[in-house]
């Protein structure tokens, strides 16, 4: 695969490591937070060890380099002509969900389940959160637009949107997101997108579609929350960016922030650079590797009773019925048997798991043989 090995195990055991000292001294697999286990792409490793050999770490701005690089990957990829005045830096994309909240004067919607920043930033921002149930149609999540409009009140303003959707897994489809235009446009809601997966399309026929390329209405009442954090794992260097084509919508992002959301560190944005600018035969591979452990979750889960999974059409992260386990808390169950997942809990729906793929197939293949003898 280009010459990047995916299958190199990385101890992270005892070290500083969040998704691993969850279990420490425990015989668990972690396969919960979404943090892969490869190494990051070698030029994003050599764009900070030349930052660091400057060895001088005073406050930081974003380099003219920084923006050509975020601004051509966007066209590049996906043909989305961004101004450089649009940007917003963010020290993370969750904060960004949370300013987003503090932006608005009115209530939030989203729908579930959902990545749990989702239900708490609209709470920790003083906003009053109504949410709505995707639905299932042949094993397959989609909108429930009925649910939506039944859970809009007077005062909703906002709807949170995750794009792909973490966790049923989806790269929603243009007619979806015209749809999703659609209703925040009859009701004059703002919108906005957590667009942080985006290049982990894993279905080779499906291409990312920006929300706020829709059209011009759209592109004045959306915030895009983009980062490299996911796709190049880089989640502890901190660096993300809002995308807000209108000024006025702008200028309240900003202030919201202002004084509570510190600036980006100088490593994150020597890392965001190299990423956007340097690491596309990088994440090709990883891709293969992604799409690879993809298939061999849905083929070792079809052959347990009790669990079902959809397919994942983006995203490294499975979400898996189980339900049919019988048992209270499916989390638990698992980790019992050394195996680390999110409790669906935290996303809105009891009865789920969540599994994180992003790691050596070694890892993975010993992670599903303890969940089916278990």
């Amino acid at each position: 695969m280009n010459g990047f090995d995916f299958a190199r195990v990385i101890d992270r055991r005892g070290g500083d490591s969040l998704k691993w000292n969850k279990y420490a001294g425990r015989d668990v697999l972690p396969l919960w937070v979404a943090d892969m286990d490869f190494a990051a792409p070698p030029a994003i490793v050599a764009a900070i060890e030349k930052r660091v050999a400057q060895g001088c770490f005073g406050y930081a701005v974003p380099s003219p380099a920084l923006y050509d690089a975020v601004l051509g990957h966007l066209w590049s990829a996906y043909g989305w002509r961004v101004e450089a005045d649009w940007l917003v830096w963010l020290p993370g994309l969750v904060c960004g969900l949370n300013v987003a909240c503090r932006s608005i004067e009115g209530d939030v919607l989203t729908a579930t389940p959902v990545y749990p920043p989702f239900l708490s930033a609209p709470r920790l921002s003083g906003r009053r959160l109504a949410s709505a149930a995707l639905c299932q149609s042949d094993g397959r999540w989609g909108w429930d637009f009925a649910a939506l409009e039944a859970a809009l009140t007077p005062s909703s303003r906002l709807l949170l949107l995750c794009h792909p959707h973490n966790p049923v897994g989806r790269a929603w489809e243009r007619e979806e997101l015209e749809a999703i235009a659609a209703f925040c446009q009859r009701h004059g809601l703002l919108v906005c997108s957590d667009e942080i997966h985006c290049g982990l399309i894993l279905d080779e026929d499906r291409q990312h579609l920006p929300l706020a390329m829709l059209d011009a209405d759209l592109a004045d009442r959306s915030i895009t929350l983009m980062a490299p954090s996911k796709t190049y794992n880089i989640p502890g260097l901190g660096a993300a960016f809002a995308v807000i084509p209108d000024a006025a919508l702008r200028r309240r992002f900003v202030a919201a922030a202002r004084g509570i959301v510190p600036d980006v560190n100088v490593l994150g944005l020597a890392a965001t650079e190299a990423a956007y600018r340097d690491c596309e035969d990088w994440r090709s591979a990883l891709l293969q590797a992604l799409r690879s452990n993809r298939d061999r979750v849905e083929a070792a889960l079809a052959g347990m009773p009790g669990l079902a999974v959809s397919h994942t059409e983006a995203t490294y992260l499975a979400w898996i019925d189980a339900r049919g386990l019988g048992v209270a808390d499916p989390a638990a169950f698992f980790e019992a048997a050394g195996v680390g997942l999110s409790s669906g809990v935290d996303f809105g729906l009891p009865g789920w798991v969540r599994l994180n793929f992003g790691c050596p197939q070694t890892t993975l293949d010993a992670a599903l043989e303890r969940m089916r003898l278990a």
